[in-house]
């Protein structure tokens, strides 16, 4: 397997990323500003595929129409150089000023309908540039105090919102879905859909629920002190995992958009293996975009940056190597059936069988031996749990 990003990988990056500045609540910028054409070009040449980016972050908020246009036309232009392509765009609602208490919810109704247009807007530019997913991160769509927002109220403007762009791009005919990204805190002290699961729950409440999906950030599930690769596995479950961001995070803190793997290797490692082998044919589970979310240090210089960018991809690539090992251990693979592992996958009733026949069998409750599991064989859990973590270490 090679170390040396491709095309084929599908890794993707924002715009966001790459061009963080490096200023935060504590300080300003570190690094000028990086021009999207610059951007295009140094991602075609470590081997991304893909960039992604809100409106606010190739054209100024409140530009002008000319203006706007100027900077997509460059942003065309690079593309159709490069071959680097836009799989996704989203729209920013949480910068300006006037979405201080959110798009979709803020109180002011005026301010809904001015969140409403602008996405409206975004949808056309996605589709001019063949972006298939739209992603709507709702990081002001909340509250800091619990007598401020009525959050059923809040609930269903968001779901008006929503019923409304999915009936945009079906009208339209255009070829997009949407990707909910769900956030517990930061920047409002409190965000709605706050998780994986909460978003999933409100999917269901939509008039187009085939529309919408999840798009799930390792760091915003981690923060709620959250396991990413199950929440994944369920977004997988439930065909819901239209997107995805990748980045590392340090425990319950502050969202820290480290480089992918930087955090909680562990889960990064199960992550991975999930996308790549746990597909029903033992094949990847998702054929979407990599795509990182991710900031390069406040500490780098340009070379930091794309020093950075590249991290992310190996990374990937280092833990889908280890997690082909993995597989491919015989070790691994019968530990994998000590421990019962596939057997989860099994029917617990035989095909066929009621309710009646369960009460029916004897050997499934009067004459279980319940005895045998006290000091009998175990699970071999952390045996199997040793073996992968010899896997992320290189040690077999």
């Amino acid at each position: 397997m090679t170390l040396t990003p491709t095309r084929d990988d599908k890794f993707s990056f924002g715009l966001w990323t790459i061009g963080y500045n490096g200023a935060d609540p504590f300080g300003g910028p570190t690094r000028p500003h990086l021009d999207v054409v610059e951007a295009v070009h140094k991602l075609a040449e470590i081997g991304a595929y893909g960039l992604t980016f809100h409106d606010d972050d190739l054209f100024a908020f409140g530009s002008s129409d000319a203006a706007r246009q100027k900077e997509i036309n460059r942003a065309k232009q690079a593309f159709a150089d490069t071959g680097i392509i836009v799989p996704m765009i989203t729209t920013n609602l949480f910068s300006a000023p006037v979405f201080k208490d959110g798009g979709f919810t803020s109180n002011d109704r005026a301010v809904r309908r001015f969140a409403i247009r602008k996405v409206l807007r975004n949808i056309d530019l996605a589709a001019e540039l063949g972006a298939t997913t739209f992603v709507m991160w709702g990081g002001r769509e909340g509250a800091e105090y619990d007598a401020a927002k009525d959050i059923r109220g809040a609930l269903e403007r968001y779901r008006e919102a929503v019923n409304l762009l999915g009936d945009y791009v079906t009208d339209k005919g255009y070829d997009i879905r949407f990707a909910i990204e769900p956030k517990p805190n930061e920047p409002r002290g409190d965000i709605l859909l706050p998780t994986l699961g909460h978003a999933l729950a409100f999917i269901e409440t939509l008039e187009r629920p085939e529309l919408v999906g999840v798009n799930p950030e390792t760091g915003h599930e981690q923060m709620a002190g959250l396991n990413f690769t199950a929440g994944i596995a369920q977004a997988l479950y439930q065909g819901k995992l239209f997107h995805i961001d990748l980045n590392g995070q340090k425990g319950i803190k502050y969202d820290q958009d480290l480089v992918f793997g930087h955090g909680d290797l562990a889960n990064a490692f199960s992550l991975v293996d999930l996308l790549e082998n746990g597909g029903p044919d033992g094949g990847p589970s998702y054929d979407g975009p990599r795509h990182f979310d991710y900031k390069p240090s406040r500490t780098e210089d340009a070379v930091g940056v794309w020093d950075s960018a590249a991290a992310n991809m190996r990374m990937y690539l280092l833990l889908k190597e280890r997690a082909a090992a993995f597989r491919a251990d015989p070790e691994v693979q019968e530990a994998l059936a000590s421990a019962r592992v596939h057997e989860i996958n099994e029917p617990t009733l035989s095909a066929g069988e009621s309710y009646a026949d369960l009460l029916a069998d004897t050997a499934s409750y009067e004459t279980f031996d319940t005895d045998a599991y006290f000091g009998g064989k175990g699970f071999g859990f952390v045996r199997l749990n040793q073996l992968a973590t010899e896997h992320i270490l290189g040690a077999r």
